[in-house]
């Protein structure tokens, strides 16, 4: 409330006129149940900037209600403060955890229940959905959320790295990121695969649908194959060239001279690809020393033999 350009867009069971009101009403109703240790719940609904043109006050009231109703917050003393101090629309809930006839309001299963709420309340009023993972702004994250999406990132760009599950493994090992197979029963049977950092655990597939044991053991068996059946690489073409087309620096055996020779490669057998116009550098002389002229050097315009 005190943040520059905050605005009070909704309040209910408390007094908005002054902040130590406001105060005091939260207060108040908290020393019903003062066994309770954390008595305030905090949520900020955040927007995409896209959606600022079909945003207004009376909107994000109705959508922060409907939220609150959703997650069971209910019957109790909320606030709904406007703060506009990042590039997209976004409100801050401040409810009282003690409701008004003095009982807990449970916070049990309120990440999951979270995520089902908005990608609903989303849906309903057609806000705009990020497409893919590459889309969610990292820095607003807090918590798990922040961990999930630095394991996704981490995982993807190691696994572009990686041949197979095991080297998949040991690379990220190396990052600290425990990768963690489930068996079944007492069998050798993988079944599924979670990833741990520090006291974070997730099964792959609540990090992303990619990253399911089943998944990734799919997406190694189609590089595997592709591997097998794509072209050679360029590089490889000129080196199956050479080593089909010549013998570089092979001694002559049959004189015994000891002479090293070379066999010609036929310009029409290297792919045209693998030509590059290779730059002249223009020669440069080192500064304060002049190079000396014999005797009967010839010498032509503007060129040096």
């Amino acid at each position: 409330m005190q943040k520059q350009d905050a605005e009070i867009l909704y309040a209910e069971g408390v007094r908005t006129e002054h902040l130590n009101q406001t105060i005091r009403d939260f207060d108040m109703q908290r020393k019903t149940n003062p066994g309770l240790g954390k008595a305030v719940g905090h949520i900020a609904l955040s927007w995409s900037a896209t959606d600022q043109s079909k945003l207004n006050n009376e909107m994000m009231i109705d959508v922060a209600r409907e939220y609150l109703e959703r997650m069971k917050i209910q019957n109790t003393q909320f606030l709904v403060v406007k703060h506009q101090d990042k590039n997209h629309p976004h409100v801050h809930i401040i409810y009282n955890r003690i409701n008004n006839e003095g009982k807990t309001v449970s916070d049990a299963f309120q990440h999951k229940r979270n995520t089902r709420v908005c990608k609903d309340l989303t849906s309903k009023y057609r806000f705009f959905l990020a497409r893919d993972k590459a889309q969610v702004n990292r820095q607003q994250l807090k918590g798990e959320d922040r961990v999930k999406y630095e394991l996704f990132d981490k995982i993807k760009l190691i696994q572009a790295q990686a041949n197979n599950l095991d080297h998949l493994k040991l690379l990220l090992a190396r990052h600290r990121i425990e990768m963690l197979y489930k068996y079944k029963g007492n069998s050798n049977e993988i079944q599924g695969v979670t990833f741990k950092k520090d006291e974070y655990s997730f099964k792959g597939s609540d990090i992303d649908r990619t990253l399911s044991y089943g998944n990734l053991k799919k997406a190694f068996e189609l590089v595997d194959q592709q591997q097998k059946t794509e072209p050679l690489s360029l590089t490889q073409q000129l080196r199956q060239v050479i080593a089909e087309k010549a013998q570089l620096l092979t001694t002559d055996a049959s004189t015994g001279t000891g002479f090293q020779k070379c066999t010609t490669i036929p310009v029409s057998s290297i792919p045209s690809e693998l030509f590059r116009a290779v730059p002249q550098v223009p020669e440069q002389e080192f500064p304060g020393k002049k190079k000396k002229k014999r005797k009967g050097q010839e010498q032509s315009q503007g060129f040096r033999r």
